[in-house]
């Protein structure tokens, strides 16, 4: 290759190819060399400095290259640990702006900057070259035919979330081509998304797909590999392992296709982003990207020893949100998944780490500023992880307008009532209504609460009502790992059975459940597969399983099919009625007896505000909503007239009669769920007057105004 290489620009950064040649810039302010390594196409390497540096930003400008060439880099600088730098020029390195990444990153110990023998371990600098290890960046080619693609901006109040890995999701599908399953193409095949639009699903979300480090060094002494993803190490590149296309740089199209059928049918597409930390650990891990551009400036190193890091994540690192560098790193990523690749929202992982702008979790952080300025990412959906391991680091209804929460104390409080905990009643109230004790005061509305059962960080539905304990063997860490308090209920035998009262026990939790998710104020959000009872045999850390353990199995059971078809129906239910998923608080305080909602016990009286805040009440309770008081108009303008409903609960293990409040006698009533049936009711059922309803132990029913 005879190149020349030219100043360039500093801005964008990354490798940008403009028809003419490509722009290569990237950031570094420790660094005292820089060299671009490109490579032909038998392998070869050659190496080019970066002269020109501009605010820290190193760049050059190589006429006559083309989409498809492939890149490295090599940084020059400091070994000196102890203040912090870790440069080793012996490392090749992946561009921290690369649209895409040839393959998964190998492992051994020519990717540590430090010798593993040595006697002072990570202080002394090693010599030995890790090209063979380290995947090549690849130019790309950002012109796409989106066809008038635009995001879909579904209304927050009409959102239904799926949580799905892209691989796990169609690896075992039968009636997807082999090359397409597990990939993002299998995920846009007509069949996995008659899947999703079958259920009812508005939104994916699609657990990590950044390029991450597939292979870290205790899972691969185990014959294991990092299948969740949450080990980023490429920002702005999409994992090429999910690509049926290769790992030439088709994985960025293979994305774009992906997003466009999603959208084609209706189906917004939110990315789990991780940003509080990267896929090179603590000074013991590896150098991939940003350790070797400047650890200083990339990671939040321990003030008065910087030979280590601050963790907030328990993952070995953090990155250094306070640096401007890390942070435009993260708006540009964010900007660029958005306008270039269209996805629709993003859901950030532990992210109170991402706040904490000195060591607290501050709500007036710069990065909370900046997105909210933002006139691109301000419009799309945004979720927190409100939490990360560091002190005062749980900040569930804390985080500022336009976010929204995983609600982890909608799944704590869901999980005890349903196992039958004492005193949850008040709180469950809270929940059943959208938490405005969480979000109200704060000016935001009920869909600030993302509403979770279950997620991948845990037990599947089916296991939430199958074990006690967690059974996390497999994984190669004698059971240690994982959550051990799960507030699961295994319903009276610790994992497989064939008690049919078990059986039967179990179903009906797994459907009240679900009744009581899509029934909730707020936004739903799904695990994958719960609809149709996946299980992970007790598993409740399954994120180095990457095998049948989590791939879905798509030969369903009779009972498993009895609950997909249950689902469908839920949450078809749901959407059909908007009095289950108002704009708008209700009035007054959510468990008050006013006249869009109203709280009674079981023979009829109702709740009052002295009985609420005592908190002994029962373990059943029914909940009258009135569809013809919802305040919210719908998109037009126009008053929203609804059903009423009175929803029937009981987490007693025995039944409970039910006497229809007297407010509520001149109505006549039809059952439509019935959480003992595996299906919605037909209706024909009616109550009227003074008549009393039989609830079975651990169930919900719910009734409807006859018209």
């Amino acid at each position: 290759m005879n190149l020349e290489v030219w100043p360039g620009k500093p801005h964008p950064l990354g490798a940008t190819w403009d028809g003419e040649g490509v722009n290569f810039a990237v950031f570094s302010e420790n660094a005292a060399e820089i060299e671009l390594c490109l490579f032909t196409g038998q392998g070869h390497e050659i190496r080019l400095p970066l002269k020109e540096v501009h605010n820290y930003v190193w760049h050059g400008y190589i006429p006559g290259l083309q989409p498809g060439q492939r890149y490295n880099y090599r940084v020059h600088g400091e070994f000196l640990p102890k203040k912090g730098h870790r440069f080793n020029r012996n490392k090749l390195l992946l561009d921290p702006y690369a649209r895409a990444i040839a393959g998964d990153i190998g492992y051994g110990e020519e990717l540590f900057a430090y010798p593993w023998d040595a006697e002072e371990k990570d202080l002394v600098c090693s010599n030995t070259d890790d090209s063979h290890l380290i995947p090549q960046c690849v130019v790309v080619n950002d012109d796409f035919d989106w066809e008038g693609d635009q995001l879909l901006q579904t209304p927050w109040h009409e959102t239904v979330i799926y949580e799905v890995h892209v691989k796990g999701f169609t690896q075992q599908h039968p009636k997807i081509p082999k090359h397409q399953r597990g990939t993002y193409a299998g995920l846009a095949h007509p069949v996995a998304i008659d899947h999703l639009t079958s259920l009812g699903i508005t939104a994916v979300e699609l657990m990590p797909v950044h390029h991450f480090f597939a292979y870290p060094g205790h899972l691969v002494s185990k014959g294991l590999y990092n299948y969740w993803g949450y080990d980023s190490i490429g920002y702005f590149a999409p994992y090429s392992e999910y690509s049926a296309h290769g790992k030439t740089g088709d994985q960025v199209t293979e994305f774009k296709e992906m997003v466009k059928a999603l959208h084609q049918a209706g189906i917004e597409v939110i990315l789990d982003v991780v940003y509080n930390h990267t896929g090179e650990g603590n000074h013991f891990g590896p150098t991939l990207c940003f350790r070797g551009f400047d650890n200083v400036a990339y990671y939040r190193l321990v003030d008065d020893d910087p030979r280590y890091y601050m963790d907030f994540t328990g993952c070995g690192n953090s990155m250094n949100v306070r640096h401007p560098q890390v942070l435009k790193l993260i708006m540009d990523s964010l900007r660029y998944w958005v306008q270039q690749m269209h996805v629709d929202g993003f859901r950030f992982d532990l992210a109170s780490a991402l706040v904490r702008e000195l060591y607290e979790v501050n709500s007036l952080a710069a990065f909370f500023d900046i997105i909210h300025q933002d006139p691109i990412l301000s419009q799309v959906k945004l979720i927190a992880e409100p939490w990360d391991l560091g002190e005062g680091g749980y900040q569930v209804g804390n985080f500022p307008l336009l976010w929204s929460e995983w609600n982890g104390k909608y799944r704590d409080t869901v999980r005890d009532f349903w196992r039958g905990e004492e005193n949850t009643l008040t709180e469950f109230a809270y929940r059943l209504t959208g938490s405005s004790d969480l979000y109200q005061a704060h000016g935001k509305l009920p869909h600030a609460s993302i509403n979770f059962i279950t997620a991948h960080d845990g037990f599947t539905l089916r296991d939430l009502v199958s074990y006690n304990e967690k059974h996390n063997h497999d994984n190669g860490e004698d059971n240690h790992d994982g959550e051990s308090h799960n507030r699961s209920w295994n319903c009276g035998a610790e994992g497989e059975t064939d008690d049919p009262e078990i059986l039967r026990l179990r179903s009906r939790q797994q459907r009240n459940f679900l009744t009581t998710l899509m029934l909730s104020q707020g936004v739903p959000m799904l695990l994958g597969g719960d609809e149709m009872g996946r299980t992970q045999q007790g598993n409740n850390n399954a994120y180095c399983q990457d095998n049948e353990l989590t791939w879905f199995d798509w030969e369903l059971s009779s009972e498993n099919q009895e609950l997909l078809a249950f689902t469908r129906q839920l949450i078809a239910f749901r959407r059909d009625h908007p009095v289950f998923h108002c704009r708008n608080w209700f009035q007054g305080r959510a468990r008050a007896q006013i006249n869009d909602l109203g709280w009674y016990h079981p023979d009829g009286t109702h709740v009052t505000e002295q009985q609420w805040e005592d908190n002994h009440l029962t373990k059943a309770i029914a909940m009258f909503l009135n569809g013809k008081e919802l305040l919210a108009p719908d998109r037009r303008g126009n008053r929203l007239v609804d059903d009423s409903f009175l929803l029937l609960f009981n987490a007693n293990d025995e039944e409970v009669r039910f006497t229809l409040p007297k407010s509520l006698q001149p109505w006549q009533w039809q059952g439509v769920i019935d959480t003992n049936q595996s299906q919605l009711l037909s209706g024909e059922t009616v109550y009227c007057g003074d008549a009393e309803i039989v609830l079975n132990g651990f169930s919900i029913m719910v009734l409807k105004t006859q018209e």
